[in-house]
Parts: C-alpha cells; sequence; structure tokens
C-alpha cells in the first residue's frame, strides 16, 4: 500500500506545475484525498481535497482560485494542478487518504485522518 507523489520542481513566480500522486497495491476509488504542505519548523497545513460523499473539492484560502485537485481513478491517481505560483508555496507537498470516510472539509485538517496512507513528498520551489 502506497503512495508515490512526483511533479515537483523549480518554478519562477507566476508559474504553474502540477503534481502527481499514483496509488499502488490498493484502489484509490472514492477514498477521501488530500494534497498536504510542510515548510521546515511549520505545521503541515492542507492544501486541498476531496471529501467521501460528491467529490466537492476543498481549498484552504492561501490557494483558493489558483490550485485544483481533481482524481483519475482510471489510472488510480490524484492530481494537483497549481497555478499563479508564489514563494510563499515553496514547501513539501504531500498527498494523503484515508480508508475511512472524511465528510466535508475535515479532508483538510490532518488531525481527522485515523486510517491514514501517506505519499512520500516533492519539493516544490518558488523563486526567481
Amino acid at each position: 500500500v502506497q503512495l508515490q507523489a512526483s511533479g515537483g520542481g523549480l518554478v519562477r513566480p507566476g508559474g504553474s506545475l502540477r503534481l502527481s500522486c499514483a496509488a499502488s497495491g490498493f484502489t484509490l476509488g472514492s477514498q477521501p484525498i488530500g494534497w498536504f504542505r510542510q515548510v521546515p519548523g511549520k505545521e503541515r497545513e492542507g492544501v486541498s481535497c476531496i471529501g467521501s460523499t460528491d467529490n466537492t473539492t476543498y481549498y484552504s484560502d492561501s490557494v483558493k482560485g489558483r490550485f485544483t485537485i481533481s482524481r483519475d481513478n482510471a489510472k488510480n491517481t490524484m492530481y494537483l494542478q497549481m497555478n499563479n505560483l508564489k514563494p510563499e508555496d515553496t514547501a513539501v507537498y504531500l498527498c494523503a487518504t484515508d480508508e475511512l470516510p472524511l465528510y466535508g472539509s475535515s479532508c483538510l485538517t490532518e488531525g481527522y485522518y485515523t486510517d491514514v496512507t501517506w505519499g512520500k513528498g516533492t519539493l516544490v520551489t518558488v523563486s526567481s
């Protein structure tokens, strides 16, 4: 059971990146999925997620309007399209899923994940 994130890199402010998170050993299916990010010395921050019910997407205020989360069940992969990147978006980005349901925006909060699988992070650096 594994999640593998990829797609990070160095990008200039205003640029775009698309992160991928491929699942292996299990099926993402309708499980809640989330993208988090972490900067050294700071708490892990929920960036975007899709909960367990009607595929409603949720975003933190800091990325709303710039990031888009999606999933492709045929490829067993989740994505995070990041546009208009800012230096403050620099972080290690991690993907997560939970075998148990998460409803509403609770999927943005790490503490609500109970039977969680975390992917190895991918570094995004936004700098000129």
